[in-house]
């Protein structure tokens, strides 16, 4: 794992804006958020990541940011990410409770396919993807050489990466990079902004007056909290509750960083949904696009604010004695 601290005052540059894309996980759902960018893309002409520093994604989000960083457009990712239902999740296991509900091989063989042998540091922008060490029992974050102090993580195929930050538990079994055993980022950021403030701050030495993000959801599941949770048993809360400990980290992610940089600097895109509509494993393709394009034509002039600055040249700092 890179350092995750630095000075912040280290490297500080003149004043500027500083535009991160921040991508949520959410399994399958992630195809909203790819139609999203897909449909801006191509309404306004342009490239997204032209205009964008830094793009944090956890698992399906850290799945997207990769093949961005890999230089694939928005579309293509649709049409990939569209696949992945019946690659990945179409046969589960019938009784999961042993073993993850879906087989690791699936999945690995799809992120080989999309990914080949491309490595975290081939990318075209910085990136910072999330994952969680079981060995360490502590945050596991895979990040791009756009700092001296990153030395490592260079090294590790995308495809890798893209394993470790979309574990999740009970959905698939933990990762293994070498020894060390890896699962979703999610289980700690699924909404990864505060990771993204973090890295602007800590290895950018940006001001957090100058930081804007756009940050995509994948949906947010709206359900009724019935009574019953109220005398906090173990069975209501396993089988009423779970939503709520799922989405409140969320939720509270995104308060404190309106807290931190203010309402006017992020643009959040994450429309409610009806219980059930959309789940991590299994949605209906045509009902999540069609939301998608009619939620990136109502964000469209929001979105459109961001293209007025275009970032410095990324120069990764590649280790000493890099062989390429």
């Amino acid at each position: 794992m890179e350092d995750q601290a630095s000075d912040p005052t280290a490297g500080t540059q003149p004043r500027r804006p500083f535009q991160i894309l921040s991508l949520d996980g959410g399994g399958l759902k992630g195809l909203f958020s790819a139609v999203v960018l897909a449909e801006v893309e191509k309404d306004l002409g342009v490239d997204l990541l032209d205009h964008f520093d830094l793009v944090v994604g956890t698992s399906a989000g850290g799945i997207i940011a990769l093949a961005l960083g890999k230089r694939m457009r928005a579309g293509d990712i649709v049409e990939f990410y569209g696949q992945l239902g019946s690659d990945v999740f179409s046969s589960p296991r019938r009784a999961p409770v042993r073993t993850a509900k879906h087989r690791a091989a699936n999945l690995d063989k799809a992120m080989r396919t999309v990914f080949g042998d491309t490595l975290l540091g081939d990318s075209r922008i910085p990136l910072v993807i999330p994952s969680f060490s079981l060995e360490a029992q502590r945050v596991y974050l895979f990040k791009t050489p756009h700092h001296p102090r990153l030395k490592r993580d260079w090294k590790v195929p995308m495809a890798d990466v893209a394993m470790a930050t979309s574990a999740a538990p009970t959905f698939l079994p933990a990762f293994r990079l070498g020894s060390t055993r890896l699962i979703d980022g999610g289980v700690w950021a699924n909404n990864p902004m505060l990771v993204a403030i973090a890295e602007a701050r800590s290895m950018f030495g940006v001001s957090l007056d100058d930081i804007r993000i756009l940050s995509l959801g994948t949906t947010e599941e709206v359900k009724h909290m019935p009574s019953s949770l109220d005398a906090g048993g173990l069975y209501p809360w396993a089988t009423k509750g779970r939503s709520i400990l799922l989405n409140a980290p969320a939720a509270g992610v995104h308060t404190t960083a309106v807290h931190l940089l203010g309402e006017t600097s992020i643009h959040r895109i994450s429309p409610p949904v009806a219980p059930g509509q959309f789940k991590l494993d299994r949605i209906d393709d045509r009902q999540i696009r069609g939301l998608a394009e009619e939620i990136s034509r109502i964000h469209l002039p929001s979105v459109e604010t961001f293209l007025g600055h275009t970032p410095p040249t990324y120069t990764p700092c590649q280790p000493a004695g890099d062989p390429r």
